[in-house]
């Protein structure tokens, strides 16, 4: 057993310095168990990576179609804008090679 699983199990909660053990081992245990989740879903995302990309699909485009549905539309279309414009600064869109 783990000094961590020794403390969980071994440990009674008590009151100290006005702080209630009770009530913080349920935020601890519910923190704990939310953590369990995250862990989960993560996973599950992974494996929906996965079937995206033996779907025939590039998981790296979805995930940057993912991050831009997340953000507003006006600092999408001001970011494709100073994206177009630094581009043709530096001629890398077609007919203004330098």
């Amino acid at each position: 057993m783990s000094g961590l699983q020794q403390v969980k199990s071994s440990a009674m909660p008590v009151e100290v310095g006005g702080i209630t053990g009770a009530h913080l081992l349920q935020y601890i245990e519910r923190i704990e168990r939310l953590e369990e989740e995250k862990t989960a879903l993560g996973e599950q995302v992974k494996e929906v990576f996965q079937e995206v990309k033996s779907s025939g699909f590039d998981p790296k485009i979805l995930r940057i179609v993912l991050r831009e549905r997340k953000r507003d539309q006006e600092d999408l279309d001001e970011e494709e804008t100073m994206v177009l414009l630094y581009k043709q600064a530096l001629g890398m869109m077609p007919g203004t090679e330098h």
